[in-house]
């Protein structure tokens, strides 16, 4: 019988405690990501005790997890931001993983001696970018969009390719090649992702219809059919024997840019389900590592085929993929830099691990180190190497804006957040010219509290609480930002407040 009580007592007491340990990584600049990762490890053999060596399960429960992820990535994403980055990042996607793919298992093979399959298996579930990394990471760097659109787009959508790769080689490891040679397996792959990609687009066009004009009784429940929506895509494309990860993703991305009820309270609250699956996932994986199996070969293998992978197989494929669409140097070398690994490669190692591949604890083992050493190296200075590429050059600040709607009077409450160097400074409220029926109707300036008047000045650091009726949020937040970036005459700078290039 399943302890129910202190099953309870012990998740609500790790949940607390990697919510406090993400607003520790977030003061030290660590990745909050590892610290739930060591936080598992700390509950696991190496600490309390807590035994869990089911890789079967393990290998459910982070698919699930990866789900609900690139949900909330999907619905988080603008597809302004990525639109004009799709074709690159799909291509990252595909033909840059496989790229990396390749190169890394030559290396792992003929310079560290690893067995054909094993190589082959490190190169793929070590080459494609995690989404939780990207997102929790780079949402924080200050990018143009473009380049920003490309990274997130590559990490949603590298899932799909990698997992059916992973899938195959083990099976393949086992005697199980797949029929048709190399020409059948490509085939496979991208009739996998392009059936993935029409079923989420299907299913997310056929979702927004349906929640734009359903009157639920609740508005919580919008959320909640949102996220179900999108998990729903995986469930078909998956039952349809192609790629659910596309599915899921695509399906996420056209339901966060239609024009559904309640999208704010709907982002607050697929951010919460992210960061959720996020603590789960790592401190899963933190419970399923033994570091007690950890030898100098494990470290030293990982350490090889991470400097290896970082230095010449992701600058080679962003290279020989970014070429062709006229991506400048810089953006090239920080998207080398970039291609952040979190819970994806563990994951996936769980793959051949629950297949009983020969020589899967220790691929599982490398990665672990791999993924701790190097998400360590890369995710700190991203911010020091977008600074030294001159990316943030030219980047105008933005106003934080968060809303929440009034539905009782039609209108939306729009908190923005004046930030530092914001040409908003000194701006008075008369000079904002927002559209007719639009209040500012309180601003909080440290301690003190007021309603200002037109003449009111604003001062960096201000946060302000606007009154929209409903359909203006939008156009409201246009002009405060379009005003924050060239100031009162925005208007003649051709600032239009929408995405950055």
């Amino acid at each position: 019988m399943i302890d129910l009580d202190g099953l309870l007592l012990v998740g609500s007491a790790v949940l607390l405690v990697s919510i406090m340990a993400a607003r520790l990584g977030s003061s030290l600049g660590l990745p909050a990501l590892l610290l739930f990762l060591g936080l598992g490890m700390v509950l696991g053999e190496a600490g309390l005790g807590v035994q869990f060596d089911d890789p079967d399960l393990a290998h459910a429960l982070g698919f699930g997890a990866l789900v609900l992820i690139l949900a909330e990535g999907g619905l988080t994403t603008r597809w302004g931001a990525i639109r004009d980055s799709v074709r690159v990042a799909g291509l990252l996607a595909t033909v840059g993983t496989g790229i990396s793919l390749g190169v890394t298992a030559l290396f792992a093979h003929y310079v560290l001696g690893l067995p054909p399959w094993i190589a082959v298996l490190l190169g793929a579930v070590c080459s494609p970018t995690d989404a939780a990394a990207v997102f929790a990471v780079l949402r924080r760097v200050p990018l143009p969009e473009r380049l920003r659109g490309t990274l997130e787009a590559e990490s949603g959508l590298n899932d799909a390719p990698t997992v059916l790769l992973v899938a195959l080689a083990s099976a393949a490891a086992l005697g199980h090649e797949p029929s048709g040679g190399v020409l059948g397996l490509v085939g496979l792959i991208v009739a996998e992702l392009v059936g993935g990609v029409l079923i989420g687009g299907g299913v997310g066009w056929l979702g927004a219809q349906v929640l734009r004009r359903v009157a639920l009784p609740a508005s919580g429940l919008y959320p909640l059919a949102t996220v179900g929506w999108a998990v729903l895509a995986y469930g078909v494309a998956a039952v349809a024997h192609t790629s659910g990860f596309a599915a899921v993703y695509v399906c996420a991305l056209l339901l966060g840019n239609s024009a559904l009820p309640h999208r704010s309270a709907t982002r607050s609250f697929v951010e919460g389900v992210g960061w959720i699956s996020q603590i789960g996932l790592f401190v899963m994986l933190g419970l399923l590592a033994y570091p007690s199996r950890l030898s100098w070969r494990v470290v030293l293998v990982a350490l090889a085929v991470g400097v290896f992978l970082t230095v010449v197989a992701r600058p080679l494929s962003v290279l020989a993929c970014a070429l062709w669409f006229r991506v400048p140097v810089h953006h090239i070398a920080f998207m080398s830099w970039a291609g952040l690994r979190g819970a994806v490669p563990i994951v996936l190692a769980t793959i051949p691990l629950s297949e009983g591949v020969p020589g899967a604890d220790f691929l599982f083992d490398v990665v672990l180190v791999f993924v701790v050493v190097f998400t360590l190296v890369q995710a700190p200075t991203l911010p020091w190497a977008a600074r030294q590429l001159g990316l943030d050059r030219g980047l105008l600040a933005d106003v934080e804006v968060e809303s929440a709607p009034l539905d009782k009077v039609s209108a939306s409450l729009l908190q923005i957040r004046i930030p530092v160097e914001s040409q908003l400074h000194g701006v008075m409220v008369s000079e904002l010219r927002l559209p007719r029926n639009v209040v500012v109707s309180l601003v909080i300036r440290g301690e003190q509290m007021f309603a200002p008047s037109g003449r009111e000045r604003l001062r960096s650091g201000d946060e302000l609480l606007v009154v929209a009726p409903a359909g203006l949020s939008a156009t409201v937040e246009r002009r405060l930002r379009a005003v924050g970036r060239r100031g009162r005459l925005a208007k003649w700078w051709n600032e239009s407040g929408g995405d950055q290039p």
